[in-house]
C-alpha cells in the first residue's frame, strides 16, 4: 500500500535550533512572533489529521493550487497523477491511457487510488478519479474534497494553450466540451466544498478561497441567525440566541415575535464570481449560490445539489425556468410563472419543503401552517405533496386562506392541489387576519406545548417570514441580471432598475438583498396597488393602518397592509437595532403606525421608490400591451408595469417581475380585453383565453389542476382563534394518529 504521512522539507530544522529560533523571536519581536504563532497554529488546526482534497476538471489547475496551499499550510503535497499513479506503473499518464484504453485506464487510476493513503496533505486528484466509486469513497474517508468550478470556456482555452492531446474519455466521436460536461455529475457526487472560480483568475487568489472555504465549513458558527428583535446585549448574554439554518428553516418565527435573519449579513460575491455565472444555466446558479448562503454541515453541498435539481428540473415547464423576455423599450419581463401552480412562489416551495425535510429530526411529526393571499397555497400545498412518501408520513400542511378574498381560479386551484398530506381551510376574513392569526399560534407557548406533548407533532411556518422562502427567490433576480449580460443586452456591471409588485415584501426584499450579493440594481421600484400603505411608507416613512381598510383588488396576492417582510429590512438600516425595531412593530401592532426616524427615511429611500396602480390603470394596461405587442400580463404585473412607466426615467434597462400567469384571473383579464359576457366556469374562461393564441400560451399545470378539480370540497371556518386552533388540532389527530 503507498502511504505519505511525513514531509520531507528541503532544508531540515531540528527541534533544538527551531526552539532556539523561536526564543530568539519572541525574546527581540514578540508582536511578530505573536503573528506568526497564531498562523502556524491557524493554518495546524485547520487540517489536523485530515487531507484536503482538491476535485476538478482537467485544467483547473489542482496541482499549482495543491502546491500553493501545502506552502502556506506547510504541509505535504501530493499529485496523484505524478506521485501516485506514474509511480505505480512506472510510466507516464498519457502512456497508460494510449496503452490499456479508457474503461481499463479508470479501472486501474481506481485501484492505484484504494492502495493509496494519506494525512494531513494536500491532495492533487486527477480529473478522471471521481469517475471511479470505489476510489473516491476511500480516499473521502478522511478528507474534506473541495470541487474546483472553473468556466467551461476557461477550462477548454487552458487546455488549447496546454497543447493538450490526451484526456480521458476524448475520442473521435466526444468533443472536449462533451467529455466535461459529462463529468460534472461525477463531481458533483463527491464534493463537500464548492469553490467557484468566475473567469480566470490567479492561482494564489484560488488558494486563499480554498482556505476561506475550508475554514468555513469546517466552522459552523461562523453563520448564525439572530431575531430581528434581539439586542446586542441580549445575544451575548444568552448561549441559546444563535441559531443555525436547519434551526430557522424549522421554527420560522422567532421566539420573541421577530424573524430571523443572518447575523452576518449574506455573502458578497466578487464581480468575476458573478461573470463566471453568465454562461451558466439556472440550476448551476442556484447552486452557486445557495450554496454560499447555507453551511454544509446543515445542508451537505451535494445534498443541496440534488435538491436544487429536483426543484428546478421536470416541474417547470420552461427549461430556462426564469426566462427574462424583452416587453417594449427597455423594459423586460423575468417570466416567474413557469412553475407547477404558476407563479412566482413556485421558486421557493419547489425547494423549501426538500430544505425542511433535511433539516428536521427523525423523531417528531411536523405540521406546516401558512396564510395566502392567493398563490402562496397552491404553491406550498403542492410543493409539500411532492416529497418522499416517507416524509409525507411525518410532514402535514395546513393552508388558511381568505375564503372571499381569492379569485375563483385560485381557491379552484388550492382545492385541486389537496393531496394526503395537504390541506386547504378558507376563512371568513382577509388575509392579514389569517397571518396574524397564524403568528398568535406560533407564540401561544401553551398550545404548540399541548401539541408536542399530546401527539409529538410541532408547528412550523411556510409564510415568507420562514428563511427558507424568502432565500430562493435571490436567485432568480440575480439570473435575471446575468440573462440581460448574456443576452448583449447591456456589459457586465452597467446597473439595471427592477420593479416588483409588492405586499409581504418579500420577493423585493430578495431583489435588494441580490443588490448586497454584487448584483448591480440601481433602484427597487415598490409597485403597490390601491392598498398602498408601502407606497405611502416610503414617500412619508409613516407607516400608518389607522382608518385603512382592506380593499379587495384584481391583484389579490398583493392585497395587504401588514407587510412582514419589512421588518428584516428595517433591522438592516438600523443597524441591526433589534430594540428599535421591536419598538416600531410593537407600536405598529397597539397603535396602528409608526414613524421613522430621518436618518432612517433617508436610506430607505436610496434603496427604493414607490408607486401605485387603480383598478382602471391596471386593466388599461392589460388591454395597451396586448394591443401593441399580443402578449398578456396578469393583474400584478400591469400594476408592476403602470408604476414602471410612471417612475423609471429610461437611462437604463427596467426588470419588471411577472409573478403569476394571467390565467390565474381569468375574469379581470377578459374584462381587460373587453369582453362582453363572462362564463362563472373557471375552466371555461381558461378555454375562452386560449382562444386568443397570446403569449405566453395557457398554463399547463394551472389547466390540468382545474380539470381535476371537478366538485372538490374544502373546509371554511369563522374568523375566530379558537376555532383556527381546533382545525389544527383535529387535522394534527387525523394525520399522525
Amino acid at each position: 500500500m503507498f502511504h505519505i504521512f511525513q514531509y520531507r522539507p528541503l532544508r531540515l530544522i531540528t527541534q533544538t535550533s527551531l526552539s532556539s529560533m523561536c526564543l530568539k523571536l519572541m525574546l527581540s519581536r514578540p508582536v511578530a512572533f505573536a503573528q506568526i504563532w497564531k498562523s502556524w497554529f491557524s493554518s495546524h488546526s485547520l487540517l489536523g489529521n485530515k487531507n484536503i482534497i482538491l476535485m476538478g476538471p482537467p485544467g483547473a489547475g489542482k496541482t499549482t493550487i495543491g502546491r500553493i496551499v501545502g506552502q502556506k499550510l506547510d504541509c505535504p503535497v501530493i499529485d496523484i497523477d505524478d506521485d501516485v499513479l506514474e509511480t505505480t506503473w512506472n510510466m507516464s499518464v498519457s502512456e497508460k491511457l494510449q496503452d490499456v484504453g479508457y474503461e481499463e485506464f479508470l479501472e486501474e487510476e481506481g485501484r492505484a487510488l484504494l492502495n493509496f493513503s494519506a494525512s494531513g496533505s494536500v491532495i492533487s486528484l486527477s480529473g478522471s478519479n471521481p469517475m471511479h466509486a470505489a476510489g473516491m469513497q476511500h480516499v473521502k474517508k478522511n478528507g474534506i474534497v473541495v470541487y474546483l468550478d472553473v468556466p467551461t470556456t476557461v477550462i477548454m482555452s487552458r487546455l488549447k494553450s496546454m497543447a493538450v492531446d490526451r484526456i480521458v474519455g476524448l475520442s473521435a466521436g466526444n468533443s472536449l466540451k462533451d467529455i466535461l460536461q459529462f463529468r460534472k455529475p461525477f463531481y458533483k457526487r463527491w464534493y463537500d466544498i464548492r469553490v467557484f472560480c468566475g473567469e480566470d483568475v490567479a492561482a494564489e487568489v484560488v488558494a486563499e478561497k480554498v482556505l476561506d472555504a475550508v475554514k468555513r465549513y469546517q466552522d459552523l458558527e461562523l453563520e448564525t441567525f439572530i431575531s430581528t428583535r434581539s439586542s446586542r446585549s441580549g445575544r451575548s448574554m444568552e448561549k441559546d440566541s444563535h441559531k443555525y439554518f436547519s434551526d430557522v428553516v424549522i421554527q420560522g418565527l422567532a421566539p420573541d415575535g421577530g424573524l430571523f435573519v443572518p447575523e452576518r449579513r449574506l455573502p458578497k460575491f466578487t464581480a468575476g464570481e458573478w461573470q463566471g455565472l453568465i454562461e451558466a444555466t439556472y440550476i448551476e446558479r442556484a447552486e452557486v449560490i445557495l450554496e454560499r448562503c447555507i453551511h454544509p454541515a446543515d445542508i451537505p453541498a451535494s445534498k443541496l445539489a440534488e435538491i436544487i435539481g429536483i426543484a428546478y428540473g421536470e416541474n417547470f415547464s420552461c427549461s430556462k425556468v426564469a426566462p427574462v423576455r424583452h416587453l417594449a423599450g427597455n423594459q423586460f419581463l423575468l417570466e416567474l410563472f413557469h412553475g407547477p401552480t404558476a407563479s412566482f412562489k413556485d421558486f421557493a416551495l419547489q425547494l423549501m419543503p426538500h430544505l425542511f425535510a433535511s433539516c428536521i429530526p427523525r423523531s417528531c411529526n411536523y405540521l406546516i401552517l401558512v396564510a395566502t393571499s392567493g398563490d402562496t397555497g397552491s404553491a406550498v400545498l403542492d410543493g409539500f405533496s411532492r416529497l418522499h412518501d416517507t416524509d409525507k408520513q411525518r410532514i402535514a400542511v395546513m393552508n388558511f386562506f381568505p375564503e372571499d378574498g381569492v379569485s375563483p381560479i385560485q381557491k379552484s386551484q388550492m382545492i385541486g392541489c389537496q393531496k394526503e398530506n395537504a390541506w386547504s381551510v378558507g376563512v371568513k376574513s382577509d388575509f392579514d387576519f389569517c397571518q396574524t392569526a397564524i403568528k398568535q399560534i406560533f407564540t401561544n407557548s401553551d398550545f404548540t406545548g399541548f401539541l408536542t406533548v399530546e401527539y409529538g407533532t410541532a408547528l412550523a411556518a411556510a409564510n415568507s417570514i420562514n428563511w427558507a422562502r424568502l432565500l430562493p427567490q435571490i436567485v432568480y433576480h440575480a439570473s435575471a441580471y446575468l440573462d440581460l449580460v448574456h443576452q448583449g443586452i447591456i456589459p457586465f456591471g452597467s446597473p439595471v432598475d427592477i420593479c416588483i409588485p409588492t405586499g409581504n415584501f418579500g420577493n423585493i426584499l430578495a431583489a435588494f438583498y441580490a443588490k448586497m450579493m454584487g448584483i448591480p440594481i440601481r433602484k427597487c421600484i415598490c409597485a403597490s396597488n390601491e392598498n398602498n400603505v408601502l407606497t405611502d411608507f416610503v414617500r412619508t416613512g409613516v407607516y400608518d393602518l389607522r382608518g385603512r381598510k382592506l380593499i379587495s383588488t384584481f391583484s389579490p396576492a398583493v392585497d395587504i397592509l401588514k407587510s412582514s417582510n419589512l421588518e428584516r429590512y428595517l433591522h438592516l438600516i438600523a443597524n441591526e437595532d433589534g430594540q428599535l425595531v421591536t419598538q416600531l412593530f410593537n407600536q405598529l401592532e397597539n397603535q396602528g403606525h409608526f414613524q421613522l426616524q430621518k436618518e432612517l427615511l433617508e436610506k430607505l429611500q436610496q434603496d427604493f421608490v414607490a408607486g401605485w396602480c387603480s383598478e382602471e390603470d391596471c386593466l388599461a394596461a392589460i388591454h395597451s400591451v396586448y394591443s401593441t405587442t399580443g402578449y398578456i400580463l396578469d393583474t400584478h404585473t400591469a400594476v408592476a408595469k403602470v408604476v414602471a412607466d410612471r417612475l423609471q426615467d429610461r437611462t437604463c434597462p427596467i426588470i419588471i417581475s411577472s409573478t403569476a400567469h394571467y390565467s390565474k384571473f381569468a375574469p379581470a383579464i377578459l374584462r381587460a380585453l373587453r369582453i362582453a359576457e363572462i362564463n362563472q366556469n373557471p375552466l371555461s374562461q381558461l378555454h375562452l383565453l386560449s382562444s386568443y393564441s397570446a403569449l405566453p400560451p395557457i398554463h399547463w399545470g394551472l389547466l390540468e389542476t382545474l380539470k381535476k378539480t371537478g366538485n372538490g370540497e374544502h373546509q371554511v371556518c369563522a374568523a375566530d382563534m379558537s376555532v383556527l386552533m381546533h382545525h389544527v388540532e383535529t387535522l394534527i389527530q387525523n394525520h399522525f394518529m
